[in-house]
């Protein structure tokens, strides 16, 4: 059978409300730390996407109950007896199966990590993850599919990352929270997925301090507890910032609920300067129809950059929707990812659609608008791209195709269902 793909008819406004999903980036460490929990745990609010249920299955494949309640909820039985040996075959197509390396290892005192999956947006190096375990106690096996990690008696330590890589401050939360002993984590992530990771270990008995900065110190405790209520996954601010550009490329007026104002304010900042007014209204936001699409210059009519940074600059996975919002706005801007050397390879596919975009070298990229897109047969090489495509592809002339969209299936819930309720022309066509 034929892979499934979008068919999409551009020029059409959005207009509606629309509620986004739970946050991919934080459902994943969650459903790490729930094997540090004896007994049942409740989660509600969690992205139902491939990404999420294929970590469910390898939880089920571990030896945790997982049952689903309904409606995002999901109850997570942990009877204390979990298998140390990741599955290669799941993992080999989720980069999330890394976040269970930390708690997997704390509570077993072994874990066998096969090499990771996930987006080819680069090389993702497993090192910092790696580098902090072993600073906990942890002696590594390097083997040619994957990673043997063994400690049976991690104890605290003082350690700075190399990186303010997001998983592995997870990966060392989560390890630590079972030390003996202090942990001091310096230069650790802050993104508010892991300051929910951190308030959820702390509501399960963990002793995390330093939460919301980039100094984390974790005093180790001798076992967790059952949590006293359910804790409800924060909503995807990545997501958020997507349906913005949506409304603001096609035209129409958008209302988004269930927004944490903190989560995108960085965002709406660098939207602002893309001339993209977003109002906070009832608990959510409105992206109003009359947007003067104008990008602001720097002092001196200087080139304006936007520049991808760790908490709270403005987030990586935002760089791709940015690039191609920058199409449908008056003047010159340079997208500087920072992270991934072949995030802005997709690029290729927009400058098909008509977008005047100089490829400067694998992180920069000049976008010269605005400019008339029209329908192309194109392919999504991951998540954040994919979503990137279906905007430029709803802001086009004539009809496109995105192929591959099992990636943005991904990271996104029935995307074309919720697009389509807000009267995008959107069709899923063909089965798997």
């Amino acid at each position: 059978m034929s892979s499934p793909y979008f068919k999409i008819i551009g020029k059409n406004p959005l207009h509606g409300t629309v509620m986004p999903q739970g946050n991919k980036n934080e459902a994943l460490p969650i459903l790490g730390a729930v094997c540090l929990v004896p007994g049942e745990v409740i989660i509600e609010n969690i992205p139902q996407i491939s990404d999420v249920l294929m970590l469910m299955d390898v939880l089920r494949h571990l030896g945790m109950e997982v049952e689903d309640k309904g409606e995002g909820t999901f109850l997570f039985r942990n009877n204390g007896d979990l298998k140390s040996d990741l599955p290669a075959e799941l993992c080999s197509k989720i980069r999330g199966a890394v976040t269970l390396a930390g708690p997997i290892l704390a509570k077993t005192g072994r874990v066998f990590l096969p090499r990771p999956g996930g987006d080819k947006i680069g090389r993702r190096r497993m090192d910092t993850h790696l580098l902090a375990l072993q600073a906990l106690g942890a002696q590594i096996e390097v083997f040619p599919d994957g990673y043997e990690i063994k400690g049976d008696r991690l104890r605290g330590t003082d350690l700075l990352m190399d990186e303010a890589s997001v998983t592995a401050t997870e990966n060392a939360v989560m390890a630590a929270v079972l030390s003996e002993g202090i942990t001091i984590l310096r230069h650790a992530a802050s993104e508010p997925h892991v300051q929910r990771l951190c308030k959820f270990l702390v509501s399960a008995g963990a002793k995390i301090s330093g939460i919301g900065s980039n100094i984390l110190t974790i005093e180790g405790v001798s076992s967790l507890k059952t949590p006293d209520k359910p804790h409800r996954i924060g909503s995807d601010y990545l997501e958020i910032g997507s349906f913005i550009s949506l409304a603001a490329v096609t035209g129409g007026e958008i209302f988004i609920g269930d927004v944490e104002l903190e989560d995108i304010r960085m965002i709406r900042m660098v939207y602002s300067r893309l001339g993209i007014e977003v109002r906070p209204q009832d608990g959510g936001i409105l992206v109003p129809s009359d947007q003067k699409m104008e990008i602001i210059p720097d002092y001196h009519g200087a080139t304006p950059k936007i520049d991808d940074s760790p908490w709270p600059g403005f987030p990586a996975d935002m760089t791709s929707v940015a690039l191609v919002t920058a199409t449908q706005c008056k003047g010159t801007v340079l997208i500087h990812e920072k992270m991934f050397e072949s995030r802005l390879f997709f690029v290729d596919n927009i400058i098909s659609m008509g977008a005047q975009i100089i490829l400067c070298d694998p992180h920069r990229a000049i976008v010269i608008g605005p400019n008339r897109l029209y329908g192309q047969k194109v392919a999504s090489p991951d998540i954040r791209a994919g979503m990137a495509m279906i905007i430029a592809a709803l802001c086009a002339e004539g009809t496109s195709s995105i192929h591959n969209i099992v990636q943005i299936d991904r990271g996104f819930q029935d995307i074309d269902t919720r697009l389509r309720s807000l009267g995008a022309h959107i069709e899923r066509i063909g089965e798997e």
